[in-house]
């Protein structure tokens, strides 16, 4: 039987298609092409490799079943689903339908999509023992039950467990009202082929749609997909540059608000414009201000929300460097009174280094304690910073002047090799966090190697070498912060726990280990004021209060300051526990 797949009514459609495919294919030549070389050759030697197949798997669980939004919120992870999951079903099962009806045919695009209409007269029965129009009513059930939700919490968001949705653009306001109406235009013109107006207007929704999403937040359903495969071929956003993977990063989002809700921002200080979704949102769209991008404490609270596993961080800390006007010029001296000469090598294997930090110098009862934990050890340490004006550089760092951070680790690096040490011991979660991602110190590839810890990683060693012996003193009943640069930046949530655990009991607050709250005193935040770091402390503050625990144990000493400014509670850090059971 011959048949033409061809009606006025496609024209809409096949625009729309024209146009989206030639801006995707436009925006991922110019972005692959820019890609720095290094990165170019990361992705030609692993794109052959296991690293591909696990980008395959990945695309199945995150951009179809979306799995880790199931794990976040389960009525918005059907909600996606039921759009990612569903829609893909329909084109798959609308394929094998027209091959079965048609055979091994080729079919235009349009054939595929308005089927029913072009084989209106043909037998629809059952063909091969399947029933394709009841696979395909429930399918397209399952999609518009997920578009029901999707209507529902534009209107009543809370009701899905957000307190808010992000606000659109004209590019999603027009997108997002073109695909209300696909779904529905497709039931009613497939239920009443013969009535070409309704075909008009499935073709006009859909063209619509794919005209506005390569400039809506929509793009993230094809530009996902890449950026997978990019990550899993070991590409990276930069702190200290933009780089062209950014923008899969950034079209990647898909503004779902996930990362609204954990922001402390918007909960205790009322800051409602200035979250990731937005920050992305404005830096895509060239629109980005430097009050967006300072505005954040940089907790890692929504990065670890963020259902597609954005760099938030490292996107916020390049648009930072950027907006700085970086490079800065000349060398940023800030070794004055610091002693460069070289040290004596120490008597054994091992010479500890102490650094304190610029908030642990602030903070004498912490220093006092770390003195005579290291003479209870019987350590011999060289003291880093206690006599001259030493800082990490990650303050710089967090605020965007990159190439003065980067002059101050190089001073540092110079300062440690000097003398000798062969482990770095801090009090500071900031400081240890800069010292692991930055300085390279334990990779040899500068000079010896030089193994970095935090006090409570050191404390935890200690005792396990039987150099430092701790009391029990009562039952006394604590309960921990976990700062966010040693839980979410470092990864330690164990080492201070145990050390609590064998000195007294130990009690949770609601939100804990990755879950942490912020204590709202981040140097990463520039913008807020302290009345709004106090209001964040005070909230945190009420949450370690309900746990009835009779301390406040924190080990970072920027956190211990904010956190007493928010609670009743004595606030102490982990040195001052070890030091006050020292046996």
């Amino acid at each position: 039987m011959e048949m033409t797949f061809y009606s006025g009514f496609v024209i809409p459609f096949i625009v729309g298609t024209s146009v989206l495919f030639a801006v995707i294919l436009y925006k991922y030549v110019r972005w692959m092409a820019r890609l720095p070389r290094r990165d170019k050759l990361l992705v030609w030697r692993r794109m052959f490799s296991v690293a591909t197949l696990k980008g395959l798997w990945e695309c199945f669980t995150e951009c179809l079943l979306h799995r880790r939004i199931w794990r976040v919120n389960p009525l918005l992870g059907y909600m996606h689903t039921a759009f990612a999951l569903g829609w893909f079903l329909l084109i798959v099962v609308g394929w094998v339908e027209t091959v079965a009806y048609l055979g091994w045919r080729f079919v235009p695009l349009q054939g595929h999509i308005f089927f029913d209409y072009f084989t209106q007269g043909m037998d629809h029965g059952p063909r091969w023992g399947i029933d394709f129009e009841l696979i395909m009513d429930i399918l397209l059930l399952y999609v518009l039950s997920g578009l029901a939700l999707a209507v529902f919490k534009r209107f009543r968001s809370r009701s899905l467990g957000m307190k808010r949705t992000t606000r659109l653009t004209l590019g999603d306001r027009t997108a997002m009202g073109a695909l209300w109406f696909v779904f529905p235009m497709r039931l009613l013109a497939e239920s009443f082929p013969s009535q070409l107006p309704l075909w008009w207007g499935y073709s006009i929704a859909l063209g619509v749609f794919f005209v506005a999403m390569p400039f809506s937040r929509y793009m993230h359903i094809f530009t996902e997909i890449p950026l997978i495969f990019l990550r899993r071929w070991g590409i990276r956003s930069e702190a200290g540059r933009e780089k062209s993977f950014d923008h899969f990063q950034l079209e990647a989002c898909s503004r779902c608000g996930v990362c609204i809700d954990p922001c402390q921002l918007q909960r205790d200080a009322g800051f409602w414009n200035v979250q990731s979704a937005y920050f992305i949102r404005d830096r895509r769209y060239n629109n980005l201000t430097r009050y967006v991008a300072d505005n954040c404490l940089l907790c890692g609270r929504c990065q670890r929300s963020c259902p597609v596993g954005l760099e938030l961080d490292t996107l916020r800390l390049g648009s930072r460097w950027t907006l700085s006007g970086a490079p800065s010029n000349g060398r940023f001296n800030y070794a004055r009174g610091v002693d460069l000469s070289s040290g004596a090598a120490g008597s054994g294997d091992r010479r500890v280094g102490y650094f304190a930090g610029c908030m642990t110098l602030l903070s004498p009862r912490i220093l006092r304690a770390m003195e005579r934990i290291f003479d209870a050890a019987g350590e011999p340490v060289w003291w880093a910073d206690r006599d001259g004006g030493v800082c990490c550089g990650r303050p710089l760092k967090l605020s965007g002047d990159l190439d003065a951070a980067r002059d101050m680790m190089r001073m540092n690096t110079e300062l440690f090799r000097n003398h000798c040490i062969t482990m770095l011991v801090t009090s500071c979660p900031i400081c240890l966090r800069v010292f692991r991602e930055d300085y390279r110190l334990d990779t040899g590839v500068d000079g010896p190697k030089i193994e970095v810890l935090h006090h409570s990683e050191y404390f935890a060693r200690l005792i396990a070498e039987g150099r430092l012996t701790l009391k029990e003193v009562g039952s006394q009943l604590f309960t921990y912060h976990d700062p966010c640069e040693l839980g979410r930046g470092c990864g330690i949530y164990d080492a201070p726990r145990e050390i609590i655990a064998a000195v007294g009991s130990l009690v949770e607050p609601t939100e804990t280990r990755s879950k942490a709250l912020c204590c709202g005193s981040s140097l990463a935040n520039t913008a807020i004021n302290d009345i709004a770091q106090v209001r964040m402390a005070q909230t945190v503050g009420r949450d370690f209060e309900a746990t009835g625990a009779a301390t406040l144990v924190t080990a970072c000493p920027l956190c211990k300051k904010a956190l007493a400014r928010g609670t009743s509670l004595p606030v102490q850090d982990l040195a001052e526990i070890i030091e006050h059971h020292l046996a």
